[in-house]
């Protein structure tokens, strides 16, 4: 437990001291060089070449660049998530407090984050929705323009915030987080798949075919439908459900997506299918598709681990070690509640993640190649995620300790 304590301990005091604030691997747009050129700006092939070259190269090129620190908001969800969590865990057990802070200190956090999300909203949308701080460019596909809310982005604003409201019953949490129900309801497209639809990435068009992306709006449906009561909201949950389910191979496991060019299959992304799926059957209490979370999870833990707790990007492939991956298991196997089943793995992918994905100073990496790594640390993608996976396994390990 104390090697546990020790690197979230870091991370929080990392992350405290950077104000939450820090850059993504997707920002380079906001490079104030590259924004004072009309030519490379309006360009959709700069836009991309640019994006993927400070995302690519091993070596951070932001500071040289004038790309500036910021707040994003899906990293403001996951360290809202984690304090909830670490809340949750020094309740529990009070000698935490002497590691973590007391649960005055935690709760004025989660305040503090909360409000700062709040305040972060896009405007002009149906209900609440949040997006990413930075112009994403994707191929010559489409461009998503600063602040266009996600679905991805959204789901995990909003459920931080319900999670908030259950330790603070602060009211505004809890009307803000159900009124993205019809962001979800009325904002976002849906394409037609088999039996049911998959949601859009976005309201704007580009992304719509992505299996992820459609569970995740049918998760905060589920939650909305759990603190309304709306059938409306499990009947339209249920149909992203179905499709999805539909989407699923026999062996378990499911595509990013349904375009040729979304066809491969990866560790996180099968995380929060398995995420949304469970929260989706315990808000609403449709048990119909279980067995796809069975086979799902089992598909997951068979392929995306090695014996050695090293994890996989994909399920026939290592490399790139992204710190998702992970990550993504501690939330996952909290979630499906398989820790018991899997401690030993759990465990062995965090010694490993520690010993090769964490600075001495408390952030993580990005991500690992065989030959040059990207140890560049970004808020969101790296030092958020991990914040709250980190304060699942804490919770995990909490539980398992009671029960010995």
């Amino acid at each position: 437990m104390k090697d546990v304590y020790k690197s979230f301990g870091s991370l929080k005091l990392y992350c405290e001291k950077e104000q939450f604030k820090g850059w993504d691997p997707y920002d380079g747009l906001n490079s104030k060089i590259f924004q004072s050129i009309p030519f490379l700006r309006k360009s959709a092939i700069c836009r991309l070449v640019a994006i993927q070259a400070f995302k690519r190269f091993p070596v951070n090129l932001r500071r040289l660049a004038l790309v500036p620190k910021e707040y994003n908001a899906k990293g403001i969800g996951l360290f809202l998530s984690g304090y909830c969590n670490l809340y949750k865990a020094v309740i529990h057990d009070g000698d935490l407090a002497k590691v973590f802070g007391t649960p005055e200190t935690i709760l004025n956090n989660i305040t503090k984050l909360a409000d700062l999300l709040i305040d972060m909203q896009s405007v002009g949308y149906s209900g609440a929705c949040w997006g990413y701080n930075f112009d994403w460019q994707a191929r010559r596909l489409f461009l998503f323009p600063k602040n266009t809310p996600t679905v991805v982005a959204t789901t995990f604003c909003a459920s931080a915030l319900f999670e908030a409201y259950e330790l603070t019953m602060d009211e505004t949490y809890l009307k803000v987080a159900i009124s993205s129900a019809d962001f979800v309801m009325k904002d976002l497209n849906r394409t037609q798949y088999k039996e049911g639809y998959l949601f859009s990435y976005s309201p704007l068009k580009g992304n719509d075919t992505v299996f992820n992306a459609s569970l995740l709006g049918s998760k905060l449906l589920g939650l909305c439908y759990k603190y309304t009561g709306n059938n409306e909201y499990k009947e339209v949950a249920e149909r992203s459900v179905k499709a999805c389910c539909s989407g699923q191979k026999e062996d378990g496991s499911w595509p990013y997506g349904l375009l040729p060019v979304q066809s491969w299959i990866d560790s996180f992304h099968t995380g929060y299918n398995l995420d949304a799926l469970v929260t989706y059957q315990e808000c609403t209490g449709d048990t119909a598709y279980s067995d796809f979370i069975e086979k799902g999870f089992n598909f997951y833990i068979d392929n995306f681990f090695e014996s050695d707790g090293t994890p996989k990007y994909y399920h026939d492939k290592m490399f790139p070690i992204d710190i998702h991956c992970p990550g993504q298991l501690f939330v996952t196997l909290y979630k499906t509640g398989k820790y018991a089943c899997h401690k030993k793995i759990a465990d062995d992918v965090f010694s490993w993640t520690v010993k090769n994905m964490q600075h001495d100073k408390g952030y993580f990496y990005y991500q690992m190649k065989p030959y040059l790594s990207s140890r560049i640390s970004y808020m969101r993608w790296s030092n958020a995620f991990m914040f709250n996976a980190l304060s699942y396994y804490i919770l995990l390990k909490e539980d398992s300790k009671c029960k010995e």
